[in-house]
C-alpha cells in the first residue's frame, strides 16, 4: 500500500511555523516508529502498560511517577479532576456532583489564554472553576494569596508564549505560594524544553506535550507527586476514558522521552548557523528585510524574522504562502506589524531553499 499526499488529495506542507498542533506538531524519528509497531502488533494488559511506563518514565525524569495522557491538554483536564476528587471513585463517575465543593482553581489572568482551545475550557472539562488572579499585564504572589479560598482546590500556572511574559510571578514563586496554603500547583509545560526545572521549582505536577519539544507520537505527560498521578490515573474511569492514549503512542512517546533525555534537541547555537544563509538570502529579496530573533518567551529558539514592506502587506504574503503545494506555513503572530517568523526547527536546507524561491516569486 502506497501512502502520499496525492492520495487523500491534501497539499504538502513545510512547517515553518513551529510545533503546532493544527500541522501535527512535530516529525517522529525511527526509534519512535520501531516503538509504535511493537505496540501495535502485541497486545498489553493495558493497566500495567500505563504504570508500568509511568514508572519508567518517573525514573529517567528524577520523579516520583508519571503517566502519559492523549495530550497536554488532556493533562490539564486530568489535572484539575485528580486534585478536586483526590482519589475520590465516587467523584471520579461523578466529576460535576455538587457533593464536591473544593474546585477553584486560581489562575494568573495573563495565562488564561487561548491556545488553539481556552485554557479555561480545559479547567471547566476537569470540573474546576477559573479564579483569575492579579490583571492582564501583572500578576505578583500577593495576587494569587487574595485569592485563596477554602474552596481553592490548585493553583494553575502556564508556561507559554501564548502567556504575557509582562510582570509575572515566577514558577518558583507560585510554588512557594502554594507550599505556604498547602496547595498542590500544576505547571501547563507543554511545549517547553526542560524535562527537569518546574519539579525542581516546587511543581506538584508538570504537563508536557509528547509532540512538541520532545518530537514523540500525540501524547501527553504528566509528571510528579505519586498520590496525584495515582489520582490521575483513576481519571480512565472518568473523563480519562474519552481521553485514551493507545498502547502504539504509549510505547512511542516512551522511547521519544528515552532519546530525547538522552540526546536533546538542536541547540539554539546550531539553529543560528542554519539561519545564516537563511537570513542572507532573504535579504537579496526586494521588499524584505530579515533578521534572526530569539523566543519570545526566552526559550534557546532562534527564528529569521522579515519586515514586509511594499504593496503586499505581511498578511497578503502570508496567505500566498500557504496557497500552493507545498504549502508554507509561517508564524503569524506579529502579521499585523508587517512581521513574519520563520520557525526551522522542523525545516531542512532543501526546504528553506523553497521558501526563499517561493518568497521571491511573491515579492517580484
Amino acid at each position: 500500500m502506497t501512502i502520499s499526499y496525492e492520495k487523500f488529495n491534501l497539499k504538502e506542507v513545510i512547517n515553518a511555523s513551529g510545533r503546532m498542533t493544527i500541522l501535527g506538531v512535530s516529525k517522529v524519528s525511527e526509534n519512535v516508529l520501531a516503538a509504535q509497531k511493537f505496540g501495535g502488533e502485541h497486545f498489553f494488559e493495558m493497566s500495567e502498560l500505563s504504570i508500568q511506563t509511568g514508572a519508567y518514565l518517573a525514573k529517567i525524569l528524577k520523579v516520583e511517577d508519571a503517566q502519559v495522557v492523549s495530550s497536554a491538554s488532556a493533562g490539564i483536564a486530568q489535572s484539575v479532576a485528580a486534585l478536586i476528587g483526590e482519589g475520590s471513585i465516587y467523584h471520579a463517575y461523578h466529576p460535576y456532583t455538587d457533593k464536591v465543593v473544593k474546585r477553584e482553581i486560581i489562575l494568573p489572568k495573563g495565562h488564561n489564554v487561548d491556545y488553539g482551545t481556552p485554557v479555561e475550557l480545559m479547567v471547566q472539562q476537569g470540573g474546576g472553576q477559573v479564579v483569575e488572579a492579579g490583571y492582564a499585564n501583572m500578576c505578583s504572589k500577593e495576587h494569587i494569596q487574595m485569592m485563596i479560598t477554602d474552596r481553592t482546590a490548585a493553583i494553575l500556572y502556564i508556561k507559554s508564549h501564548h502567556a504575557v511574559q509582562k510582570s509575572m510571578l515566577s514558577v518558583a514563586e507560585a510554588a512557594a505560594v502554594a507550599k505556604a496554603h498547602k496547595l498542590p500547583l500544576i505547571v501547563d509545560a507543554a511545549a517547553e524544553e526542560d524535562l527537569f526545572q518546574y519539579i525542581e521549582l516546587g511543581a506538584d505536577l508538570v504537563i508536557y506535550s509528547g509532540a512538541k519539544a520532545i518530537e514523540g507520537p500525540s501524547a501527553g505527560l504528566v509528571i510528579g507527586k505519586k498520590d496525584y498521578i495515582e489520582w490521575i490515573r483513576l481519571q480512565g474511569k472518568g473523563i480519562g476514558r474519552a481521553m485514551k492514549i493507545g498502547k502504539d503512542n504509549i510505547l512511542g512517546f516512551t522511547q521519544a522521552v528515552e532519546d530525547y533525555v538522552e540526546n536533546g534537541s538542536e541547540s539554539g547555537d546550531a539553529m543560528q548557523v542554519r539561519l545564516a544563509p537563511f537570513i542572507e538570502d532573504l535579504n537579496n529579496i526586494q521588499n524584505i528585510e530579515a533578521k534572526v530573533v530569539q523566543d519570545g518567551a526566552g526559550r534557546d529558539i532562534y527564528r529569521a524574522s522579515i519586515k514586509v514592506s511594499g504593496e503586499k502587506s505581511a498578511k497578503e504574503v502570508i496567505q500566498e504562502l500557504k496557497a500552493e503545494s507545498p504549502a508554507i506555513y509561517t508564524r503569524e503572530y506579529q502579521a499585523n506589524n508587517g512581521i513574519i517568523e520563520f520557525d526551522i526547527r522542523s525545516v531542512n536546507e532543501e526546504e528553506m531553499n523553497k521558501m526563499t524561491k517561493r518568497l521571491q516569486e511573491i515579492m517580484n
